[in-house]
Parts: C-alpha cells; structure tokens; sequence
C-alpha cells in the first residue's frame, strides 16, 4: 500500500504556550488539496510550518512519504516538499527569476531548468503570490495549482483566508478553533454550522455553481 504523501500521528502544536492542536491524525494522498482555516491568531501558519518540518511538533510524529520527518536530510525534505510563505523578503537584491530558481537547489546538480515555459509558469505563480493581486489573477494561480495537483502525483496545502475560494478548490480542510483541529473531507466540514463556529459569526449556506457558498447571516 502506497503510503500518503504526508500523515501525523498524535500531532500537537504549541506556539508560546498556547496550544493550536492535540491528537491530530491526517493522512494527505497524491490528488488532494487542503485548505487551512481558522480565525486570526488561531495557528494557521504554525500549523503549517510544523507539517513542513521548520519546526518541531510539541508532541507526535510527521511522516513524509512514509517517512519519519525528523530523521530526513534537509535536503531531502526540500526533494519532497515545497513551500511558499505569505510574506517573504530576500535578504540580498535578486530578480524574480532568481528567487524561483533556488527552489530547484535541491533537485539540481546545475542551474537548469527544462524549458522556457517552465521558468514563465513559476515566475507567474511567484510573482502572483507574492504581492496583492486581484480576483483574476487570484483564481487564474490557484486554477494553475489545482490542476497540477490534480495530475494525481501531488498534494497541495494552503492556509486561506476566504472560506469561498477554500469551498471552490479543496476537497479536504483542516479547521482550527480554541486549541484544537478537525480534519477531513470538505463536504463534511464546510457547514454553516461548523463555519460559524470556527469564525465565532453566523454564516449561511447560498447555493453556488461548485457547492454551497457562505455568506454572513
């Protein structure tokens, strides 16, 4: 049996001394995308830096591929996973192109890349995250990444903040709310009923072309 992309067992997370999660399990395979919501303050990030190995869980165990986090090489962990932060300043002046290519350090014996498109896509995909963009722009990259999850061979996770775009591109979420975390499939957690939880205000359900939407009652 093929192992999932990503798992955590017993996962708990803490950030000065506030507990984010505890007893995670999760269990992400090839195909999948995951939304991370929760309101302000709540550990989204955290959550998400501990699941990319930048930092140690309070207690549990993350697996990549099978195996255990803790006992990868760097650069082996940069093989496996990649990650883009929301906010992320180069510490010397470099062009967007050259931002992009030390992502492929770790795949790379020299600066190479397959073909001129490839260098397009990612210079777009960059520069599109990386500063505020509008609504086109916004679903033209994540339409991009849902569909190169959707070749079946990679997983995407992403803390969103509009509930609506996590509703239109993933079909799994983790929700974080008062120091703990529920996974699993999106069309059992994306309720209004759970939402309004999450986010402390009433939401509604309004029926939209791919699922229900939520809208503040």
């Amino acid at each position: 049996m093929t192992p999932p992309l990503l798992a955590a067992y017993g996962l708990g997370v803490t950030i000065a001394g506030n507990q984010v999660c505890s007893g995670l399990d999760l269990a992400i395979l090839p195909g999948q995308c995951w939304a991370i919501l929760g309101r302000n303050g709540a550990g989204k990030t955290t959550l998400l830096h501990t699941l990319a190995g930048l930092r140690g869980p309070a207690a549990g165990t993350i697996e990549l591929r099978g195996k255990p986090l803790a006992t990868l090489a760097r650069r082996d962990i940069a093989r496996l996973r990649g990650l883009l932060l929301q906010d992320d300043s180069d510490a010397f002046p470099a062009t967007v192109l050259e931002s992009v290519l030390v992502g492929r350090h770790p795949h790379l014996s020299r600066w190479q890349w397959e073909s001129a498109e490839d260098v397009r896509i990612a210079r777009e995909a960059l520069a599109a995250a990386d500063m505020a963009v509008d609504l086109s722009h916004q679903l033209a990259l994540l339409e991009r990444l849902a569909a190169a999850v959707r070749l079946g061979d990679k997983a995407l996770i992403m803390v969103v903040h509009d509930v609506n775009l996590a509703v239109r591109y993933c079909d799994h979420a983790l929700l974080l709310a008062d120091g703990e975390a529920l996974a699993g499939p999106a069309q059992e957690l994306f309720t209004a009923e759970r939402l309004s939880a999450v986010y402390r205000v009433s939401l509604k359900e309004v029926a939209g072309p791919r699922g229900n939407l939520f809208a503040p009652d």
